[in-house]
């Protein structure tokens, strides 16, 4: 038996991204300089998106893109109770009241229907977006939120950091990647090292609106603008005489410093060369799970093959997931727990949610557990996660 402990996620730093930081390191820039566009422009070009804007973190993309679109308190924005806390917090950060929907059992996604209700329930205005995710690695059919937000003229702000790479397929029959903008108003990644593309941190907004993308440019810089374009004080006053001077920039909005540096960039690029042989890989991951437990009389559910299926994790549904938990981490399996329901935190609590709220969340929750999921997780090793689990419910 392999000694050796088996995490559920995992990064795989290879040569060439260690050279690719070195490289960085060693020239000019180390923050701010070319890297940061090559990897924005490489990133729009994979998810199929207009414009990418490169940011500190997932929390950092969320957080800007309230602002961008003007989220102000009192805003009533609807998403999942199944989901990183993030997903809700950046409404909160901007004072604008969160308001979640209970999820479908099947997909574990933010269920359409439960939204529709909560729009249904309110005169029109009373919401202003939602925040869908495609969590685990699933994505959620925007087409179909598109439809419900245009209906009720809401924005739309896809969480895609479980899906780099993932898609679904539209009415059309087209197949439409995860953040490429033709029905979310913006996306956003995460390059967290257990993410299918590691940067250490930092994150990722995708977007196909260009007065978004210039917002979002400005605010992760403080609200500083360069763009001698948009200019509000005089030439005389910066300085010059017939022109702008080149020191000049203006604060026209606060903002935030949430920039990514160049060597981060450069190993998000390098990871994002090889990002489609990590997937092909998590999905032979994933196909090997589902068949070792289809039929098992103890799964009462589990992430499944489906189309387009991203695999950031692998969940399964059990009884006894604390005994199975402790089992694994027993054998120095380290399985995680993806989430605990973020209206029954705490800090949601204070604002009235309360078990009962979202039954099938809290139900998906005391089954839940994510099982080793990253490509270099050998066969060897998914075989020992598998002979546990069947030996634990023998």
């Amino acid at each position: 038996m392999s000694q050796n402990i088996i995490p559920y996620g995992k990064q795989n730093i290879t040569e060439t991204d260690i050279q690719a930081v070195v490289e960085t390191l060693q020239s000019d820039y180390l923050t701010q300089g070319p890297k940061i566009k090559e990897f924005e422009e490489d990133f729009a070009d994979y998810v199929g998106s207009k414009y990418a804007v490169a940011v500190a973190n997932g929390t950092a993309a969320l957080h800007l893109n309230c602002l961008a679109l003007g989220v102000k308190p009192g805003d009533k924005v609807i998403t999942t109770p199944i989901t990183f806390a993030a997903s809700a917090n950046c409404v909160r950060y901007c004072g604008g009241e969160v308001i979640f929907a209970d999820i479908d059992s099947e997909t574990y996604l933010l269920d359409i229907n439960k939204a529709r209700e909560l729009l249904e329930a309110s005169p029109k205005g009373t919401y202003k977006g939602i925040i869908p995710v495609d969590f685990a690695g699933r994505s959620v059919d925007l087409e179909a939120f598109r439809t419900l937000a245009d209906e009720y003229s809401l924005w739309i702000i896809e969480d895609s950091c479980h899906s780099p790479g993932g898609h679904f397929i539209d009415s059309t029959g087209k197949k439409q990647n995860c953040g490429n903008g033709n029905f979310a108003d913006l996306a956003i990644f995460s390059f967290h090292p257990v993410k299918h593309i590691a940067a250490g941190e930092g994150g990722m907004i995708t977007t196909s609106d260009k007065s978004l993308y210039e917002k979002l440019l400005k605010l992760r810089t403080h609200g500083i603008s360069k763009d001698e374009s948009s200019y509000e004080n005089s030439i005389d006053f910066a300085g010059g005489h017939n022109t702008y001077p080149a020191w000049y920039m203006e604060m026209q909005e606060l903002g935030y410093n949430y920039r990514l540096t160049d060597f981060q960039a450069a190993l998000g690029l390098s990871q994002l060369k090889r990002a489609d042989d990590g997937l092909a890989r998590r999905r032979e991951i994933a196909e090997k799970y589902f068949e070792a437990f289809k039929g098992k009389s103890f799964i009462k559910g589990q992430s499944g093959v489906v189309e387009g299926h991203a695999y950031h994790l692998y969940v399964i549904e059990v009884e006894d997931r604390l005994g199975l938990y402790n089992y694994l981490r027993a054998n120095k399996i380290f399985a995680q727990i993806h989430y605990i329901p973020t209206h029954l935190m705490p800090y949601y609590r204070q604002f009235g949610w309360k078990e009962g709220d979202m039954p099938k969340a809290e139900t998906y929750y005391k089954h839940c557990i994510s099982l080793p999921m990253f490509p270099t997780l050998s066969d060897e090793d998914q075989d020992i996660v598998l002979n546990k689990i069947i030996e634990y419910y023998k």
